[in-house]
């Protein structure tokens, strides 16, 4: 017999378990890792995506590969290195995205510096839009928390995760740190906007590979990347702003760096403002970005 209608098929059946399945343990390892004190379970968390889960993944791997690619002339060893660190710094990071009250707690004794900073007050004064824009680097998150405590209004849009399960409890934690959350999508997107025209700010990640996106550069290679955050300043007259939450030595702490805007110009010109802008904050601190990323495709 074949399934007709609205009839459940064996492979929906298979996949709904595995979903059911897959979700209930990473939301049991993540539960379990919540027994422990804070200050302790973001270290350890980084610990086991460094030496345990992330040498399973072939995380390990793809940073040596990406490094390879981007500074071929780097040392075995600084590769070595980096091939664990940035697992770990993955790894804490996961840990904090699902400790949103100690993660709102750590943002309101994060400092925030940079040029931008009073650009973006002057905007949220006069109800101008702004766009903020951050890479997979640091922690990401403690940005939109550190600037809701200020008073600013801000949504984020997120991807929605593989297994539903999982992804239902990942947006019950990240809505913690604050509302509205956007999911990627044509419906997010227009609620997206309808958000940003009202005077408010939104919250990006641009250094995704998009094989729609335009062929720009990142640490000199062909990177494919969004224009839509550079498009929507234009069409809203927003302010575009590149941010940063810098982890800090001792691996728990953070400073928020707010660079100056970025000016008004081509898509193409601000968004590869956008990616030099990363690509100097991934230099000064190679263990924070997300070197696991398939960023460079095409090549």
């Amino acid at each position: 017999m074949t399934a007709t209608g609205n009839t459940p098929s064996k492979d929906d059946d298979h996949a709904d378990l595995k979903d059911r399945v897959v979700s209930a343990i990473i939301i049991g390892v993540i539960r379990v890792l919540t027994l422990l004190p804070y200050r302790i379970r973001v270290p350890v968390s980084g610990w086991v995506l460094a030496h345990v889960a992330g040498p399973l993944i072939g995380y390990r791997q793809r940073v040596r590969d990406n490094l390879g690619l981007i500074f071929p002339e780097m040392p075995d060893a600084e590769k070595e290195r980096l091939a664990r660190a940035v697992p770990n710094q993955i790894g804490r990071t996961l840990a904090e995205l699902f400790s949103p009250r100690d993660l709102i707690k750590t943002a309101a004794q994060t400092p925030v510096t940079g040029a931008g900073v009073a650009a973006i007050e002057d905007a949220r004064q006069a109800g101008r839009p702004i766009i903020l824009v951050s890479g997979h680097f640091g922690n990401y998150d403690v940005v939109r928390s550190v600037l809701i405590q200020r008073g600013y209004q801000v949504g984020g849009l997120y991807r929605a995760m593989n297994y539903r399960g999982f992804n239902d409890f990942y947006v019950s934690r990240i809505a913690q740190v604050g509302t509205p959350l956007f999911l990627r999508g044509r419906r997010g997107m227009g609620e997206m906007v309808k958000f940003l025209k009202s005077g408010n700010t939104i919250a990006l990640l641009i250094d995704q590979h998009m094989s729609a996106g335009a062929p720009l550069k990142f640490f000199g290679h062909t990177a494919y990347t969004a224009l839509s955050a550079a498009e929507l300043a234009l069409r809203y007259n927003a302010l575009l702003v590149p941010c940063y939450g810098v982890r800090q030595p001792d691996g728990v702490s953070f400073e928020v760096v707010i660079e100056d805007p970025v000016p008004h110009g081509t898509p193409e010109d601000m968004t590869q403002a956008l990616n030099d802008s990363l690509e100097r904050q991934v230099c000064a601190h190679m263990e924070q970005w997300l070197w696991v990323h398939r960023r460079w495709k095409s090549q």
